[in-house]
């Protein structure tokens, strides 16, 4: 299970893209955080979380 932490990165950019979907949705703002901040965040865990798969799967690719 070598894609775990990317696995797992995905996971929680999902998670937060949809709390920031539900927070634009009924538009209420936690602290700093409104649904366009959360939304945005949650992509870049996304984001982060597919480009370390594809690190992990060239890496194991050349072993």
């Amino acid at each position: 299970m070598k894609f775990k932490l990317g696995i797992i990165i995905f996971l929680i950019g999902f998670l937060i893209t949809l709390v920031g979907a539900w927070l634009k949705i009924t538009h209420i703002t936690l602290g700093p955080f409104n649904g366009n901040i959360v939304l945005t965040l949650g992509t870049f865990f996304q984001v982060m979380g597919i480009i370390v798969l594809i690190v992990q799967m060239l890496m194991r690719r050349k072993s």
